[in-house]
């Protein structure tokens, strides 16, 4: 099949949903389909088009699906859509309406949808390769944040708990992310400069963050609104612990009753959680026992198996009757290239 995949993150954005545009195209090709990545749709023909985040894609799926009534449409709710977009915005419950399948990156998203929504709503988790675990540092107890420097990933809010920790502590903070704008930039660089356990990478390759999730003792989640986070994904699949903020995308991921979660904002609260993960050997354990048992939802084979379900599911076969196969091989031509 031809599949038109849109997302709002251009082809050089380290964002979540680029990520995972990227990966969902890889994927799709490994199942056997041709695959084109804009930021907009261009208006190519295909049989199917997946939309990543309702809002910001409202356009594309709106002249996809006035020009191809009868196509398959995908619409997935990646995060701020999801638990802001939808209960307020037009294009986002316009986006809804015209999805012939509605895709949530984690079970706690079900509940935030209509039932009429609902009902034509699946889960896909997202996932991240195994990651090798490497040497951890003896001097200090590493603890990474991954996310952008935006209102909605509460990003100072672990630095601001570093400030609380006890002056035994050996925890250094990490944090990778793209700040939004110099105000941002400005705030972090000022926190690095007089937080000695924080310090501030900015934009880093995604090699790199896996390299420090390799060495790490903890990743901390602190979005005020998450969809399902990737940086999550990728610590369980490394085997490093989480502690994360008590929304509901974190809880998604983590489970109802996972011990490792502080209120939104609430940097007593997380200094406290830092300090007992880190002196508390038998929590640290415990916390990573229940991270393993939830490290299946993020195996590549099982993201990969669940999405082809559901082209098959929305799909069928090909609209304009056409095969897309030849043989065992896959006809692949000029249009199964990605570009945005």
């Amino acid at each position: 099949m031809k599949i038109s995949l849109v997302t709002p993150a251009g082809a050089r954005s380290r964002s979540g949903n680029r990520a995972t545009a990227d990966r969902w195209a890889r994927f799709l090709i490994e199942l056997g389909h041709e695959v084109l990545v804009e930021e907009a749709w261009g208006g190519e023909r295909s049989d199917l088009m997946i939309a990543l985040h309702t809002r910001r894609s409202h356009s594309s799926i709106k002249r996809y699906a006035t020009a191809h009534p009868g196509h398959p449409l995908v619409a997935v709710l990646t995060g701020t859509d999801l638990y802001r977009d939808i209960r307020f915005d037009d294009d986002a419950q316009d986006s809804l309406r015209l999805a012939t399948r509605v895709v949530v990156l984690q079970e706690a998203g079900l509940a935030e949808l209509e039932p009429r929504h609902r009902e034509k709503a699946r889960v896909i988790y997202q996932s991240a390769e195994p990651i090798r675990p490497q040497p951890q540092a003896k001097t200090f107890f590493d603890v990474c944040v991954v996310g952008n420097l935006r209102a909605e990933k509460d990003p100072f809010r672990c630095a601001l708990a570093a400030r609380l920790l006890p002056p035994a502590s050996r925890v250094r903070i990490t944090h990778a992310g793209k700040a939004q704008n110099e105000r941002f930039a400005e705030r972090a660089r000022a926190l690095a400069s007089a937080e000695p356990r924080y310090r501030w990478l900015g934009e880093v390759p995604r090699w790199r963050v896996r390299r420090l999730l390799s060495r790490a003792r903890l990743l901390v989640q602190t979005s005020v609104m998450e969809g399902g986070a990737n940086a999550v994904a990728e610590a369980l699949a490394a085997g490093v612990p989480v502690i994360a903020s008590r929304i509901a995308g974190n809880v998604g991921m983590l489970g109802e009753d996972y011990p490792g979660y502080y209120p939104v904002g609430d940097e007593e609260a997380l200094a406290l959680l830092l300090e007992q993960t880190e002196s508390d050997a038998a929590f640290h354990e415990s916390l990573e026992a229940r991270c393993a048992a939830r490290r299946p939802l993020t195996l590549p084979e099982r993201e990969r198996g669940a999405l082809g379900g559901l082209i098959e599911e929305v799909a069928g076969g090909s609209p304009d009757g056409q095969e897309q196969t030849q043989g065992d091989g896959v006809i692949l031509t000029p249009w199964t290239k990605k570009r945005a």
